[in-house]
């Protein structure tokens, strides 16, 4: 496997120090629009920097074909998935990334009636990239990604009917020196928060809500312990119905209430903008200019202290008795720093669609068409996630979000 990963920031530089010690692909070409940081996250000879702008979808179908490179992996923000996933469709490679196309909320009704969806742009295409035997999979990250794998080893293995799916993210990071400092790229941060989230239901379909919408407090595992969470924009709402039977799906995020109240400000002021606007020596966008005032998440590892948890928290029936477990995936901070030299929630993306690349690679996955993580059999992904040395633990659960019994799946 060769494989052309685009974007070297954070996660991709995560995916970078992942990889190098894994001996299931040939050859990785790292390209970033700054080549001074595809270099810098070189880390294996099997590695090379290259210059690319992921916006330009001839460039980047020329340098699959030059390099040879039989898979693209997208580490770019959700601005660049729509160039590079057809850059990808017309070289003739495996395509994957970790954050779907962009929404559009619906033009008079935000808050009741979805727009243009998350993914929608690249579902519409998944005849074409199954007609070429193609495989586009999307959606590979931790969330979406491993809490998608979550819910379809629910289904196949834990429940025989499920009520309800939802994803549950938390966290108890600090940062130390800053008030508000995003362990997260801001670009996509501002993008899901503030856009309608969206919710599922078997009997109504896709409907949104105001964001920040139906706030609960979930107790999340491992020391982390009880966070307020809201409903959010995420992947996952539109990507388990399609392969999970589920009657009602939701996101909800951990967020606090001075992390909302920021984005609140931000929406107020018009900074959560994409359009570019004048200002003196010419244009720009606003959400760009609070992304380039803000500290790089990538940098922030030796000031941030805590835990961060992604999991899929599941409610329904098994041998007729009522059910409901939490799956879940911590990564300590100290621990990603200390042994990979990235931060938690980086780190915590970047394992996930390097473990689909190995199973890809092994041919233990295989499919053509535009898929999900549902679309594939569950449990060898968390099989190899346990040998990568990444504990996912379980617990049963006796009211939603209150500790009954933790079982971890593989010691840290």
């Amino acid at each position: 496997m060769r494989i052309l990963l685009v974007g070297a920031g954070g996660v991709g530089t995560a995916i970078a120090r992942i990889a190098a010690r894994r001996p299931f692909f040939d050859e990785m070409v790292v390209a970033d629009y700054d080549l001074a940081r595809a270099s810098a996250a070189v880390c294996d000879p099997r590695m090379r920097a290259v210059r690319i702008d992921a916006n330009d979808r001839r460039a980047v179908a020329a340098l699959l074909r030059d390099t040879g490179c039989d898979v693209l992996l997208n580490a770019t923000d959700p601005r660049f998935v729509m160039p590079l996933f057809e850059a990808a469709r017309s070289a003739g490679a495996t395509y994957l990334d970790m954050a779907m196309s962009l929404s559009r909320p619906h033009p008079s009704r935000p808050y009741e009636q979805c727009g243009v969806k998350l993914g929608d742009a690249q579902f519409e295409q998944s005849a074409q990239w199954e007609r070429a035997g193609l495989l586009a999979l999307v959606g590979i990250g931790v969330e979406p990604g491993l809490s998608d794998i979550f819910a379809r080893f629910a289904a196949d293995e834990l429940f025989d009917e499920i009520d309800e799916i939802g994803v549950r993210d938390g966290a108890n990071l600090t940062v130390d020196g800053y008030d508000f400092a995003p362990s997260f790229n801001i670009w996509t941060t501002i993008e899901e928060c503030l856009n309608p989230p969206v919710v599922y239901e078997k009997d109504r379909g896709w409907f949104t809500t105001a964001p920040f919408s139906e706030p609960e407090v979930f107790d999340f595992p491992e020391g982390i312990g009880p966070v307020e969470c809201v409903n959010v924009e995420h992947e996952e709402v539109l990507l388990i119905p399609r392969w999970v039977g589920a009657r009602r799906v939701t996101f909800k995020y951990g967020l606090g209430e001075q992390f909302i109240g920021t984005l609140k400000t931000l929406h107020q002021l018009g900074l959560d903008r994409t359009e570019s606007v004048t200002v003196p020596g010419g244009t720009v966008s606003p959400r760009d200019v609070v992304a380039a005032s803000l500290p790089d998440p990538a940098s922030l590892g030796e000031r941030m202290r805590g835990k961060t948890c992604a999991g899929t928290w599941v409610r329904g029936k098994h041998a007729g008795e009522n059910r409901e477990v939490y799956l879940y995936h911590v990564v300590d901070n100290e621990w990603s720093m200390a042994e990979y030299g990235s931060q938690a929630v980086v780190w915590q993306t970047a394992i996930n669609p390097v473990v689909a690349l190995e199973l890809l690679a092994t041919g233990v996955w295989t499919g053509t068409g535009v898929l999900g993580p549902e679309a594939f059999p569950p449990r060898p992904f968390l099989d190899l996630l346990t040998a990568y040395g990444s504990p996912w633990g379980m617990r049963e659960q006796t009211n939603p979000g209150r500790l009954a019994s933790a079982s971890p799946q593989v010691a840290a």
